[in-house]
């Protein structure tokens, strides 16, 4: 009996993983916040109760969620990519690296990010994480194709789109992952051509 009450429990930092997994998947299953309570409940086969003794609301769930994925995203070298040589280096790298975290993971970061339910709620922490890169990025844009800030920007959000949805296709099982990271290759390539100065 005590073998079985031990299999039963957890400790917390598992538990915790656990629980911001299993949100993530059923969040991109579900494709909007919030999650019914029971549901994430039953796919972590624990209580609503201990749910919210890890997370006492899904802002704060979402918002470990949101820190799980990029910290995924900074372990693969997000980082390290966005201080390529070139504009174009920086951007096909870190596109890639996106690309591969979509495919594997599913589109769960567009999901939370772009949800109204989480509209001014993401964490000061998160979105300094978030923000980092983009930052680079955009400054990147900024100096090396002449645009305005809020015009690099812009640039920046609408292609973070092109790895986003490639790998959301291959994720789903629409496009081979070659062919998935060609085609990301190729438009973020040619949305760079785009924006250069003529």
């Amino acid at each position: 009996m005590g073998a079985a009450l031990a299999e039963g429990r957890r400790p917390a930092e598992v538990r915790r993983r656990q629980i911001v997994e299993a949100a993530a998947g059923l969040a991109v299953a579900q494709g909007y916040l919030p999650l019914p309570p029971e549901r994430l409940a039953r796919a972590v086969g624990v209580s609503k109760a201990l749910v919210y003794g890890y997370f006492p609301d899904q802002h704060e769930l979402f918002n470990a969620v949101l820190i799980h994925e990029f910290s995924a995203l900074e372990a693969a070298g997000l980082e390290v990519a966005s201080q390529a040589t070139s504009l174009e280096a920086a951007a096909l790298d870190c596109a890639e690296l996106y690309f591969r975290h979509v495919c594997a993971r599913g589109p769960v970061i567009h999901v939370v990010l772009r949800d109204v339910y989480m509209a001014g709620r993401v964490d000061a922490k998160v979105a300094a994480i978030r923000d980092r890169v983009a930052r680079r990025l955009a400054r990147r844009v900024r100096g090396e194709l002449g645009l305005p800030p809020e015009e690099a920007v812009a640039a920046l959000t609408l292609a973070t789109t092109i790895p986003e949805d490639a790998g959301r296709l291959v994720w789903q099982g629409d496009l081979s992952p070659q062919g998935g990271l060609e085609l990301c290759r190729r438009l973020t390539s040619a949305a760079l051509a785009g924006l250069r100065p003529a």
